[in-house]
């Protein structure tokens, strides 16, 4: 953020001297949320037992606002059931818990990946009680087996796990993407899904305004809006003590929150800067895309979301092996009211198969790397015999 934004979105005197006075530095240095960053460092190594083990990189999956829905039961050191918790949903965004479920499909591919990296193949048997309906339930999400194989090869994917970042900065567009990239992007995805990629032409153009105006939209629908309101932690103090949600944190945006500019009720007010700020914001993730990747599936059944979040999963790892940045942009695909004009046009230009459903659609390109995401520990997210 420059200079001049800052002081157009602060404008006080008092902000000036706190951005520019001496100990500016040591309060730089103090406003990483080193706490809620853990769970990246734990990874793997700090787990004698191999469920664990997995499950420690499973928990660093991307996921729909950073909710977390995963709670683990641990039967023993290499069987333990999946469920979701369901008081980390998104009903006024994800009405059918569909973006709930592609995030535990991100969990589990992760989950088998970290598995093989350790020796061990992963057997995962969805929904052993049944597919749930258009609400999710507390019955099982998936039953997982750890079976030693020294046969089994790791993934390469699995290299780019630590390294994953959902980054929501404005990306460079100096820098194009390759047809290339694109191309071993879109290939790492199993045969259970589509995915399909764009990155010139007017296709990309219209995908850049769609998407600008489907979070616009989503930005200006109070109910919607006021979900991602009660989800923020603004700040390292905040951001530590409920480590998921939507981060707000860095010097520059505490010192906002510090005087009073960036606070949950001026975020909520539609007539005030921070929410023209957060406006700016959406207008330049959108705009700045260099590329788009889609993931279909041929009908929107939990097995098909599950599948089309592995493969998600997949396409990040690619991605950060890349050198690229990735970030969902799929607004345009929920399933409340705001959103229909849009999850019509998205669907019309991007399924061409009746039945066929857009799980997944994110922006491509090229940013500076990212904090990792907070994160509950493991064992927050686990339940033991």
């Amino acid at each position: 953020m420059n200079r001049r934004k800052f002081l157009r979105i602060a404008g006080s005197a008092g902000v000036i001297f706190a951005a520019t006075g001496a100990g500016i530095g040591a309060f730089v240095t103090t406003r990483n949320p080193e706490a809620a960053q853990l769970p990246w460092a734990k990874a793997g190594s700090h787990y004698a037992d191999p469920m664990r083990s997995a499950l420690s990189y499973a928990i660093l999956a991307p996921n729909p606002h950073n909710r977390q829905p995963w709670v683990v039961d641990l039967q023993s050191s290499t069987e333990a059931v999946l469920t979701c918790d369901l008081q980390r949903l998104l009903p006024a965004t994800d009405p059918f818990s569909r973006q709930i479920i592609i995030g535990l499909g991100c969990f589990l591919e992760l989950f088998a990946q970290a598995a093989s990296h350790n020796g061990y193949r992963a057997q995962i048997v969805l929904f052993p009680e049944g597919e749930p309906g258009d609400q999710l339930t507390a019955m099982p999400v998936a039953k997982l087996k750890l079976i030693e194989d020294p046969q089994i090869l790791p993934d390469p994917l699995f290299a780019h796990a630590l390294h994953r970042r959902t980054n929501r900065n404005r990306y460079d567009t100096a820098r194009s993407l390759s047809q290339g990239d694109l191309t071993k992007i879109t290939s790492v995805t199993e045969p259970s899904v589509s995915s399909v990629g764009v990155i010139q032409g007017p296709q990309l153009q219209e995908l850049r305004d769609l998407t600008r105006e489907a979070l616009r939209d989503e930005l200006l629908d109070p109910k919607a809006y006021q979900e991602s309101i009660e989800l923020m932690r603004i700040g390292r103090a905040e951001i530590e003590a409920n480590p998921d949600g939507i981060s707000l944190g860095g010097a520059f945006l505490e010192t906002l929150s510090f005087v009073g500019v960036l606070n949950r009720k001026e975020l909520a007010d539609p007539d005030s800067s921070a929410f023209q700020f957060g406006l700016d914001m959406a207008d330049d993730q959108a705009l700045s895309s260099m590329g788009f990747v889609w993931i279909n599936t041929m009908g929107n059944s939990r097995h098909e979301q599950i599948s089309a979040g592995r493969n998600y999963l997949r396409i990040a790892l690619r991605v950060t092996g890349l050198g690229l940045s990735m970030q969902p942009m799929s607004q345009a695909l929920q399933e409340y009211t705001a959103m229909q004009p849009h999850y019509q046009k998205v669907h019309s230009m991007l399924a061409k198969n009746p039945g066929e459903r857009v799980q997944m659609l994110a922006r491509l390109g090229y940013a500076d790397m990212t904090a990792p995401s907070p994160r509950w520990a493991l064992s927050t997210r686990t339940r033991s015999r």
